[in-house]
């Protein structure tokens, strides 16, 4: 062995449990044999999965740096003390907790920090862009809280605002909530917080979508005017799966309270190592020109499904991600999804706003940029893959199938994720734009 490292041994777990090494090989094939659409996924790199795999797993945690429950901690303390000195540094905030699990888990230690059950908030809709955690019934944020919906103008699809305002002067929430999981658009987070002063409202921001774009400097930040914003480390930062908190220094104690012990007990210290690593690579230079380029791309994708007869909602996209109505086209979301599937396309059904199908159906898709950008592919290759897409849905037979399963090898042989050899650095240049 070169280095005094203990980690992943795949030919140990190969020899040992053939079953799951299979799963292993067969996910790399199938994320490297296909289009990566999905707006929320990404390839994290070589370092952070070396940190995932390491022998940080093994340690019991819980409490903070300095103020553990458990002795033994003060090698991992320092993992996480440099991923808080990380994350202040490259969001501009006063506070970092990096110990939620995920999204879902950072919005849970957020919503306890502010509220107590029954409590009044104010989230956006799920369909209308929203996300699960911001007040859907069928999440502990419906089924706890009381929690009232707002959404978009019918007309422009982009959030509104006067609704917003209005909701919340007739409820009066302890919290409002900005952000989503399909909102192409910007959101204006100094109208939210206006809103916010004006009724005595906590203001928070769900920024898991768009969280990589602002550290990447691609679009403005929600940190100066929310009291806190949550969010995932993967998508756009492109780092381990998990959530991530900053707020501002007065909450610092409630959120750390609310995290652990109010809604979590020991962290996943292998985890938090992943996510500094992460926050390492996104401090780089090269990584503002991802998240440029990110952008660049799914404007140009958005811009090439448009032209194939897909609808762009609220009329194209400022971020990652595009909301493609189909009902121009007489296919629904499932069966886009399923031709695309079937041909190596993988993107996702979603409801748009005021769909007239369940959500099991939808009218429309998602589709990102993220993945795809991080192998390298520029506006050249988003319109190809507009070209596939639009291809794919219209053949109700499965007749071009090949044809367009052609294609897309040929578009991820050119630029392959995770290519061969894989180097232990973080990730290659994007492509840039003339």
């Amino acid at each position: 062995m070169s280095t005094p490292y203990w980690g992943p041994d795949f030919d140990a777990l190969a020899a040992f449990d053939p079953d799951i090494a299979g799963v292993v090989t067969d996910e790399l094939d199938r994320l490297r044999g296909g289009l990566q659409l999905i707006a929320s996924e990404n390839f994290t790199s070589p370092a952070v999965l070396a940190a995932l795999g390491s022998t940080l797993s093994n340690k019991y945690a819980e409490g903070y740096p300095g103020r553990r429950y458990y002795g033994g901690c003060e090698v991992v303390d320092r993992a996480e003390e440099i991923g808080i000195a990380r994350a202040k540094e490259l969001f501009g905030a006063e506070h970092a907790n990096l110990q939620p699990h995920s999204g879902a888990n950072a919005n849970l230690a957020a919503y306890g920090a502010f509220l107590s059950p029954g409590d009044t908030f104010l989230g956006m809709a799920l369909p209308h862009g929203g996300h699960l955690t911001h007040g859907t019934k069928v999440s502990f944020s419906g089924k706890w809280f009381n929690a009232v919906q707002y959404g978009v103008d019918e007309k422009t699809e982009h959030i509104d605002y006067d609704q917003v305002r209005d909701l919340a002067r007739e409820h009066r929430p302890k919290l409002i909530v900005a952000g989503g999981s399909a909102i192409p658009r910007l959101i204006d987070f100094a109208a939210f917080r206006e809103i916010a002063d004006e009724v005595g409202a906590i203001f928070m921001v769900d920024a898991a979508h768009f969280i990589g774009l602002v550290a990447g400097k691609a679009i403005p930040s929600p940190v100066p005017y929310a009291d806190v914003v949550t969010f995932t480390t993967h998508k756009v930062l492109r780092g381990p799966r998990g959530g991530a908190i900053v707020c501002k220094a007065e909450h610092a104690k409630a959120i750390d309270k609310s995290a652990f012990p109010m809604m979590q007990g020991g962290p996943l210290m292998h985890a938090v190592a992943a996510k500094a690593v992460n926050f390492k690579e996104c401090l780089q230079p090269g990584y503002q020109a991802y998240a440029r380029q990110v952008i660049a791309n799914a404007q140009a994708l958005t811009e090439g499904l448009a032209d194939e007869g897909l609808r762009p909602v609220a009329g194209g996209t400022d971020t990652h991600l595009a909301l493609l109505d189909l009902q121009g086209t007489g296919v629904t979301g499932a069966d886009a999804e399923a031709r695309c599937g079937a041909a190596g396309i993988v993107l996702n059904k979603n409801a748009i706003p005021f769909d007239p199908q369940p959500a099991s159906v939808a009218s429309g898709i998602r589709v990102g940029s993220p993945a795809v950008t991080t192998q390298g592919m520029a506006e050249p290759e988003m319109k190809s893959i507009a070209s596939l897409i639009g291809t794919a849905i219209r053949d109700s037979d499965g007749s071009r199938t090949a044809e367009v399963a052609a294609g897309v090898r040929e578009l991820v042989g050119t630029h392959p994720a995770y290519p061969h050899p894989t180097r232990p650095t973080a990730h290659p240049e994007p492509a840039r734009t003339a």
